[in-house]
């Protein structure tokens, strides 16, 4: 059965809609926390914002308890609760989105990290306008993920998994391009191997944030799309109908 927006507000315990609009609201808090995170790793390493990147390595902490403050709620309400249909799929569909949010935060500390070297360094660096493009679309990929979460909008979650694709093909291309500019530079060695880890964060942020969009699309269709084929999406959602 697909569900909207609406379809938690039927139960006869009105605390029982309140604990799943509870985990709701934290993931999206948490949400908004890891966004923010990216932004700021990625803003720190383009403009050489040293007390940025710290900032942002060091309120890893924030999120790792986030998590375990949605994993202790969602606990809750299954042992008190035990929700059936679209709220059992609400509460695993939350309890997965918020292992992928932790780990997206995890890797813009990846990105503050690698950002405080290369400052430190003083080395000229090469790469990043490789790394403008890819984080420009992989936040958007992330917003996207986070608003089809929302408001169980699964053709924008399907938005999202495709453009996964894409992002995997740039970063291809960037580490190729890198690859043979330090062939050429062996001075640049170092700085260069730092701006390659930053893709590598980036795009594994794009991969989480292709499966919040998947947990989307099993939240309101009740269909599990993983290691699912893109060009197959269309087929199933409509057998899922």
């Amino acid at each position: 059965m697909d569900i909207t927006s609406d379809s938690h507000s039927q139960h006869i315990s009105r605390q029982f809609n309140q604990e799943l609009e509870e985990l709701k609201t934290h993931l999206m808090a948490m949400g908004g926390l890891v966004e923010k995170q990216v932004s700021d790793a990625v803003t720190s390493l383009l403009e050489g914002d040293t007390k940025l990147a710290i900032k942002v390595r060091d309120s890893d902490r924030e999120v790792n308890d986030l998590q375990l403050q949605i994993d202790d709620e969602c606990t809750r309400v299954l042992a008190r609760r035990q929700p059936a249909a679209s709220d059992l799929r609400l509460v695993v569909a939350v309890i997965r989105a918020s292992s992928d949010l932790e780990r997206i935060g995890d890797e813009a500390s990846k990105i503050a990290r690698n950002a405080i070297t290369l400052s430190e360094s003083g080395a000229a660096v090469r790469g990043l306008v490789e790394v403008r493009h890819i984080s420009e679309h992989v936040r958007k990929m992330l917003r996207d993920a986070l608003t089809s979460f929302a408001r169980f909008d699964t053709d924008l979650a399907l938005e999202v998994v495709r453009e996964d694709e894409l992002v995997d093909d740039e970063y291809g291309s960037a580490m190729r391009s890198l690859i043979t500019f330090m062939a050429e530079d062996a001075r640049s060695i170092s700085a260069v191997l730092s701006v390659m880890w930053v893709l590598r964060a980036l795009e594994r942020v794009g991969d989480h944030a292709d499966n919040l969009a998947e947990h989307v699309v099993y939240l309101v269709k009740g269909l599990d799309i993983r290691h699912s084929n893109p060009e197959t999406l269309e087929q199933q959602m409509q057998q899922g109908r």
